[in-house]
């Protein structure tokens, strides 16, 4: 791949097992250690932005993507959406990198990598930085999240429309969304309607109905993690809360949590210097990264 300068990006696209191609951003790709950021259900790699362009300025290679059915990826023909596509995506990004990735995956993209460390490829990753999410979560909170996106099928009549609609999603921010920033997480279809980015299949897909049947299965696989861990959850999360923090710390005894006050399920946005400054201390704490280096126990 053409090497970057932290400012400037390359996107390309990257083939999953069956086929579908996932849009891949990387930002400092001569940089070290690398950074695979792993996006939320109904987000896309542009939650990153800020992210990966203060962490490339500081030397790191930061590597994210939009999910199958989200963003500028493929969709599922058919809508036929499951869980273990998703973490085989993740483990192709993975292995695709020339050293072992750190993974910061927010929500959907934080149980994914725990799947994948814990459960079917222990050497995936060289650690893993989880953002607001824990094995067991809050339903109220999901329930929240999910009553968003199903939230106006027929789409938009405009940009400040939908900038209207995230507001009062959001309402501690201040700063509305610009027309630019919109423009990623929105379509046009051929009635003129802007509707959301990601696939309505998903919504009623098996990620949504039967995502609590995962919970165990979760919780086996985080109990198994041998990378080092960083938790950060946010202090106004109404997705995890002390019991689940609690009850995640007692599964993976060596993993770090840190709480940050202010923000909400959305840490990346809510947060981002404090978020930024976490990131970078706990890697800065990690030996450099080696494909051959050994998972201890």
């Amino acid at each position: 791949m053409v090497s970057t300068t932290p400012n400037e990006k390359t996107i390309s696209q990257v083939a999953a097992i069956d086929g579908l191609k996932l849009a891949v951003e990387v930002r400092h790709a001569s940089g070290a250690p690398t950074l695979l950021f792993a996006h939320g259900f109904g987000q896309t790699r542009g939650a990153w932005h800020g992210t990966s362009l203060a962490l490339a300025a500081q030397g790191y290679r930061c590597v994210s993507f939009d999910a199958r059915g989200h963003g500028e990826s493929d969709r599922v023909p058919g809508g036929d959406y499951h869980m273990e596509q998703f973490i085989g995506d993740l483990r192709v990004l993975a292995h695709a990198e020339l050293s072992k990735p750190i993974l910061v995956g927010a929500s959907m993209g934080g149980l994914l990598g725990l799947m994948l460390a814990g459960e079917i490829d222990p050497g995936a990753f060289r650690a893993l930085v989880l953002v607001d999410i824990t094995p067991r979560w809050e339903t109220a909170g999901v329930e929240r999240i999910l009553a968003f996106m199903q939230a106006h099928p027929d789409g938009f009549a405009s940009y400040a429309e939908a900038a209207e609609e995230i507001a009062r999603y959001l309402p501690h921010r201040t700063e509305r969304k610009s027309e630019d920033q919109l423009r990623p997480l929105l379509r046009e279809g051929a009635d003129g309607r802007l509707r959301w980015h990601w696939d309505p299949a998903l919504l009623g897909g098996e990620l949504v109905r039967e995502s609590e049947r995962y919970q165990p299965r979760l919780m086996a696989a985080a109990a198994k993690v041998a990378v080092p861990v960083l938790l950060l959850s946010g202090g106004r999360s109404d997705v995890v809360s002390r019991d689940t923090v609690g009850e995640f710390l007692k599964l993976v005894p060596h993993a770090e949590h840190v709480e940050l006050p202010r923000a909400t399920h959305m840490v990346a946005g809510d947060a981002n210097d404090a978020f930024i400054r976490e990131i970078a201390r706990f890697v800065g704490k990690l030996s450099s990264p080696d494909r051959s280096d050994a998972v201890t126990a």
